[in-house]
């Protein structure tokens, strides 16, 4: 279940998100990039970042920040789900926390190390409420959050990016320079401060959501191949080598994942029980 944000944190997070999942099985979930960051309240079973043969097991914080991801994660879970995540626009952890973003690329970070303890007080605020109580809750903490930090000038990114996502991906950095009058380097440098990812990387992750919402729609007279030339892919290789990168799986693979949670984040076969 997606629910908007209030109208004053628009700017900033995209939407809450509220995943269930029932049963007691050992579950495999992947998690790729869709170009914007997230925060995880997990309130069921803890989550697992990492197990190995041995049996030792890498369990995440009850509530942590990830960052930006340059290729997929696999996280895993015994039992019930039941998780918040507040999804943050591409820009909006560096503008909220002052952050910069390249220095959470890849990292799954306590939400305490950030936002200081009196988060902690709303993962328990949230464990025991209804949807609505919960959506509430976020509103009020991160109105508050947001008015003990104000915003810095947005005016240097948010062109760029509105640019890159209004084309679906389809820009290359000579593009993104003459658009923004900005050097290549410096654009480089605002989008890896502000963003996390370089331009090309944003873009390419903008591209293969918007081959994955046109794949999810697609008609039976259209095949992959169509749906990729369109989405801005030469061929299918292409396309398959980039899909590979970011999701570690081929297009009909992610299509034939029917227990999809969201469009990034999916249940895989082949968990350990």
């Amino acid at each position: 279940m997606q629910i908007p944000p209030s109208t004053e944190l628009s700017p900033f997070i995209k939407h809450y998100l509220f995943l269930d999942s029932k049963g007691n099985d050992f579950k495999k979930l992947r998690l790729f990039s869709d170009a914007n960051t997230g925060l995880v309240f997990s309130f069921k079973s803890k989550l697992i970042s990492n197990y190995t043969d041995d049996n030792h097991v890498k369990y995440t914080p009850n509530a942590f920040l990830y960052g930006q991801f340059s290729e997929f994660m696999d996280i895993y879970a015994a039992g019930e789900i039941s998780i918040a995540v507040i999804v943050f626009k591409p820009f909006g952890v560096n503008q909220l926390l002052r952050v910069p973003a390249d220095e959470l690329l890849n990292k799954i970070v306590p939400v305490e190390d950030l936002f200081g303890n009196d988060i902690l007080e709303l993962h328990q605020k949230l464990a025991s409420s209804t949807v609505k109580e919960k959506v509430d809750l976020l509103n009020q903490y991160f109105i508050s959050f947001l008015r003990k930090n104000p915003i810095r000038n947005q005016l240097l990114i948010v062109p760029s990016l509105n640019f890159i996502l209004e084309n679906k991906g389809k820009v290359s950095v000579q593009e993104l320079v003459e658009h923004s009058g900005y050097t290549e380097r410096h654009i480089e440098r605002l989008f890896l401060e502000s963003v996390g990812l370089n331009p090309k990387n944003f873009c390419n992750i903008v591209k293969l959501h918007s081959f994955l919402k046109q794949l999810k729609s697609k008609s039976k007279e259209m095949n992959i191949t169509q749906i990729a030339y369109e989405a801005g892919y030469s061929d299918q290789s292409h396309l398959n080598k980039a899909f590979k990168k970011y999701t570690g799986m081929t297009p009909k693979e992610y299509l034939n994942r029917a227990d999809a949670l969201t469009v990034n984040f999916i249940h895989l076969p082949g968990a350990k029980e």
